[in-house]
């Protein structure tokens, strides 16, 4: 087994907080915790505007570099080539879109409310404090390393500066500030121009950006205020009056700046109206004239500017719209919601969301894949169940019937209907439309699942096991012996064994399908928190609290193995820990643990930030992933700063701000609001891990949200029966004389993927059953995993069909006999064939669905005379008229 896994995909959670942006390619980038999640919507077509969740052709993915803390804010270049990402703190990252490579890092020192390129793509502009900076932006078309060089510092303001914005010639650009006035500046000096204040406003300045191709400036403030400034140049005349007009000190007039060559004066004021509503973001869209603003009530309003034309409004929400972006044909308007984790894009001239994703409002505490891995099925704290496609990143279905936590999911063998649990005291099976409820109250913590016949659930308040038919929905039985909380449940695939752990100190095994449910007993030093069987049902692996997991034979219940995984947790300190880190990881344990396909490997996850891979008969680690490194989240860092420390606690979880953006949650008749105000950081935990059926990725539910490790193949080396005489030069060789059969077998010896796929796609179709029949099985397991591969990205969809069908017509009896082992790749080629079935019916009803159309018009054609034909049969008429 290999374990070149690497990070690939962050689903589960699609927007944290900060802002969104639309790239040139008609992509959005979306903050997610300390990563940047790629969503492609260049294919995504919707009508529907009802319906929960629309899902794009194309797939979500995951920049693969992190920053420090939480990102707070994004920026990308003109020409889409750069993107720098800020946190919380100011420290930033310069990356490279194309190459997704970080090739700078620099910390600004101090939070950053707003950072933008200029349209020239030769300066960042950065808000920082009360003051400006404008950084020199490195430049694409220059072969060497050039790092940020600070150009100016511009200063002026009282307040926190919050928004920038450039105008169309990169020479002036306006920053909007709490102090609630926006100032325009140059980006290098002028002659006889000085710094502009545009005042008026009796909020903060929430955006001041600059109109289309023209000096005019639109700022809006937080009251819902929008201010139309417009700019004149003053001639040589206008100057000299104004000159004339001032003060005969010439004391005081050294003191004053020369009148500049530019004015701005207040042309329109406009207000939106909302019912005490504040405006929470805003943009405009230049081109189009189009100013779209977010409110804190939900709502977004669209106004076409300087007229004021209100064309669109529309309620998204009933959380704050924390960020608001538009592409650049201002068709598609982005939304997100920080509140609870909301995603949008919508096109205001159809009015269909073109993307509506949400991820789980609380914890994600339990997954489970699908027997295909097509899909993993995730369960939330917030009692919600979703279904995620695991090509495009997607949430496509949502079922909130359940009205608290969920403590366990399992598919069908089929894969049409998941099955959950939770703390409500219900189970349910989704697509059967089916609930299953104990006789008395009762909070179920886990679940089995037998195949597709029984159903068990455990309790953590009576201590109980309940088990249910699936087909008739039925109790069967109450299995009664366990004296604390059940923990985890385990069906045995080949034995008829039910394993449950409990917080009591024991692991009991079940015979529930014998007449006399016989019970057997394996005691513990500590309490139990997770149980699983392997693959073939043979041995029993167990978690413990302190740290332990134990392996034992479930036929005779002895002991085998035992791995001490105390040390292999990881270190980390909360940010209120007194004790030291490596003190705190001795209260740390796994409570997830799943088996490799083969039996041989473990993967564990649990209260740390770390995932394990354990060989069961080595009993050795053979490597870790941490899930993030994000310091925003407890238990990451494992010394602690102590000037950071107060009397009051942490202080960066001490609530310093003023309280305006923040909402009122006080009692009525309170004054001085909530004096107990903290920030409260989540600590970073892995609840549950999950290997895919075919073994080629796993998920880990984190605190971070769904995380996907695939293997990476693109750099590895792994020979098979390398010899000397065994190149690419003698490969095609053998491919060119016509030893078809010789040139696959070596080009498998080898294992170069390029080369493999110019052997296997040069062989003629003819030629692909006389290869496939004398080949050795040895090779036909690795051309079956090929073939799986290929059939996901490549085009000759029915080459590689053939050579699926042949192998498996020729092997078919000696793969049945070794079908255990190799299920992974069977498993994997049918999720490769079934995913291009699917995406060929659809193709083929849509072509059904349009050629049906083409015929009834050309039908309705036929039947309806022309204008022609009308005029024609006149004329004749007339004639006969005539004659007559």
């Amino acid at each position: 087994m290999k374990f070149s896994y690497k990070f690939s995909n962050l689903c589960g959670t699609v927007y944290k907080r900060g802002n969104i942006l639309f790239t040139p390619s008609e992509c959005l980038l979306s903050p997610v915790g300390n990563r940047i999640t790629v969503f492609d919507l260049k294919k995504c077509n919707s009508n529907n505007t009802n319906i929960e969740h629309v899902v794009c052709s194309h797939k979500s993915t995951t920049l693969p570099f992190q920053n420090v803390k939480n990102i707070s804010k994004v920026a990308l270049s003109p020409n889409g080539l750069l993107i720098i990402s800020v946190d919380e703190d100011g420290k930033a990252l310069l990356a490279n879109m194309q190459t997704k490579t970080v090739f700078h890092r620099i910390n600004f020192k101090a939070k950053v409310y707003d950072i933008k390129f200029s349209p020239d793509g030769k300066y960042i502009a950065v808000t920082h404090q009360k003051h400006i900076q404008v950084w020199l932006a490195p430049s694409h078309e220059e072969k060497k390393f050039q790092p940020l060089i600070r150009h100016r510092v511009y200063t002026g303001h009282y307040d926190n500066t919050v928004c920038i914005d450039w105008c169309w010639d990169s020479r002036f650009f306006v920053v909007g500030s709490e102090d609630m006035t926006s100032r325009i500046y140059s980006i290098n000096p002028i002659k006889s121009f000085a710094p502009v204040t545009l005042a008026g406003h009796k909020n903060t300045v929430m955006l001041s950006c600059f109109a289309e191709k023209s000096l005019n400036v639109y700022t809006v403030s937080k009251d819902g205020t929008l201010f139309i400034w417009h700019s004149e140049i003053l001639t040589a005349n206008d100057t000299a009056d104004d000159a004339s007009s001032k003060s005969e000190n010439a004391d005081s007039s050294k003191k004053k700046p020369n009148k500049g060559l530019y004015k701005w004066t207040k042309h329109a004021k406009h207000y939106f109206n909302q019912d005490h509503a504040e405006v929470s973001c805003a943009t405009i869209h230049k081109r189009n004239s189009m100013l779209i603003v977010g409110f804190n009530t939900g709502i977004f309003t669209l106004y076409e500017v300087p007229d004021f034309n209100l064309i669109h409004t529309l309620s998204i929400s009933q959380q704050k719209i924390t960020t608001v972006a538009v592409n650049e044909t201002g068709e598609w308007l982005g939304f997100g919601c920080a509140g609870i984790g909301q995603l949008l894009v919508w096109e205001w001239q159809s009015q269909s969301y073109i993307l509506k994703q949400q991820g789980h409002y609380y914890d994600m505490n339990v997954l489970s894949y699908s027997p295909d891995g097509q899909l993993i099925a995730t369960g939330g704290d917030d009692g919600k169940v979703k279904l995620w496609n695991t090509t495009t990143g997607f949430c496509f279905v949502t079922f909130s019937e359940h009205h608290s936590s969920i403590t366990g999911l399992a598919f069908k063998s089929n894969g049409q209907v998941v099955v959950s649990s939770s703390l409500d005291g219900t189970v349910r099976a989704f697509d059967l439309i089916r609930t299953l409820v104990s006789p008395f109250p009762a909070q179920f913590s886990c679940l089995g699942l037998d195949g597709d016949e029984i159903i068990a659930a455990g309790s953590q308040d009576h201590f109980d096991i309940y088990v249910w038919s699936m087909q008739t929905g039925k109790l069967l039985e109450i299995l009664k012996g366990h004296e604390g909380p059940v923990s985890s449940l385990s069906f045995s695939k080949d034995i008829a064994l039910l394993a449950s752990s409990s917080w009591d100190m024991t692991v009991r095994l079940w015979k529930i399908y014998e007449k006399n449910t016989a019970v057997e007993c394996i005691q513990f030093n500590s309490i139990a928190t997770f149980v699983i069987f392997n693959p073939n049902g043979k041995q029993l692996a167990v978690s413990t609290y302190n740290g332990e997991i134990s392996f034992w034979n479930s036929t005779d219940t002895v002991q085998t193995k035992s791995i001490d995984a105390k040390t292999d947790l990881g270190a980390g300190r909360n940010s209120r820990d007194v004790i030291t880190a490596k003190k705190s990881a001795e209260g740390k344990c796994f409570n997830c643990l799943c088996y490799s396909a083969d039996g041989g490997y473990v993967l564990a996850g649990g209260k740390s930030k770390r995932i394990c891979i354990y060989n069961i008969d080595q009993q050795v680690m053979l490597k870790f992933f941490e899930v993030s490194r994000n310091l925003s989240l407890d238990g990451i860092q494992e010394f602690l700063n102590s000037r950071l420390m107060t009397e009051a606690g942490p202080e960066d979880q001490i609530d310093m701000s003023d309280g305006s953006d923040s909402e009122d949650i006080t009692l009525p008749g309170v004054i001085k609001g909530d004096m107990s105000s903290r920030k409260v950081r989540p600590e970073i935990r892995v609840k549950y891990v999950q290997f895919s059926p075919s073994g080629h990725s796993f998920a880990a539910a984190t605190t971070e949200g769904l995380m996907i490790y695939s293997l990476d193949t693109s750099l590895t080396f792994d020979p098979y029966d390398l010899s000397i005489d065994v190149t690419p030069d003698t490969i095609r060789q053998n491919l060119q004389d016509g030893n078809y059969l010789a040139s696959v077998m070596l080009a498998f010896r080898l294992n170069e993927v390029s080369i493999i796929r110019e052997i296997i796609e040069s062989i003629k179709s003819d030629n692909i059953d006389l290869v496939c029949q004398y080949l050795p099985l040895p090779y036909v397991e690795k051309i079956l995993h090929f073939v799986a591969t290929e059939l996901e990205t490549s085009r000759y969809l029915e080459f590689y069909l053939i050579w699926s069908n042949r192998l498996l017509m020729h092997h078919g009896t000696a793969l049945k006999q070794k079908s255990g082992e190799i299920m992974p790749i069977l498993i994997s080629l049918q999720k490769s064939i079934s995913q291009k079935k699917n995406d060929l019916s659809k193709l083929c009803n849509s072509n059904r669905s349009a050629l049906e159309y083409i015929l009834a018009l050309a039908e309705l054609k036929q039947r309806t005379p022309s204008a022609e034909q009308e005029n024609e049969n006149e004329e004749d008429l007339m004639l006969m008229d005539v004659e007559s």
